[in-house]
């Protein structure tokens, strides 16, 4: 079974993930993918210079800053992202799966929902956290100002919406408590993939 893991910027995904990593199941990160495949993959890079000019990548590799800058403004440069990088990750998750073991595996991906994705998971898990929390964590991550930060979280989908798409939702405030509800639904998960 292929389980969703999504959350918005700062809801902490990535910790969640990592507590699931440590109950023995593999985790694919969709973003740090997407990033390797962005650096990595020549056809991908190629892609991404005739869309956005030579400034897209610096001598050290993809220039995030600077996309990020053009594609928070403009939609139709995000959709454009997405259509160069979205297909060569489903590419290279379909070959990860295929060498995994475990009674399910879990695919991290920020946009699920705003993607309309959710058909491909079994189960989805939201993480979530609230937005004054949220933003803190990200303008202390990124070193980015508060502006920066909530325009991000403004393309994003807002967690009441995914609240009511997703089949567990997990309030990360609390890492105990947090650490407690994804050993929950582990063994929920577990039984689900038994039955299937």
């Amino acid at each position: 079974m292929i389980v969703g893991l999504t959350g918005g910027i700062g809801s902490g995904k990535s910790t969640v993930a990592q507590m699931f990593r440590d109950l023995g199941i593999p985790v694919y990160d969709s973003d740090r993918e997407a990033k390797l495949l962005m650096n990595g993959a020549p056809e991908i890079r190629q892609a991404i210079i005739l869309n956005f000019g030579e400034a897209a990548y610096t001598a050290s590799g993809l220039n995030r800053a600077y996309i990020s800058n053009l594609v928070f403004k403009d939609k139709k440069l995000l959709q454009k992202l997405n259509q160069i990088v979205h297909p060569a990750v489903a590419k290279h998750f379909s070959k990860w799966v295929q060498k995994q073991s475990t009674a399910y595996i879990i695919q991290e991906s920020a946009l699920i929902f705003e993607n309309q994705s959710e058909e491909k998971y079994g189960q989805i898990i939201l993480v979530t956290a609230p937005l004054e929390e949220r933003i803190k964590r990200v303008m202390k991550r990124d070193k980015v100002d508060r502006g920066k930060v909530e325009a991000r979280i403004n393309n994003q989908l807002p967690d009441s919406e995914k609240e009511k798409k997703a089949n567990f939702t997990i309030i990360n405030t609390n890492l105990g408590k947090t650490a407690e509800t994804v050993a929950k639904i582990h063994e929920i998960l577990l039984n689900k993939s038994v039955k299937q």
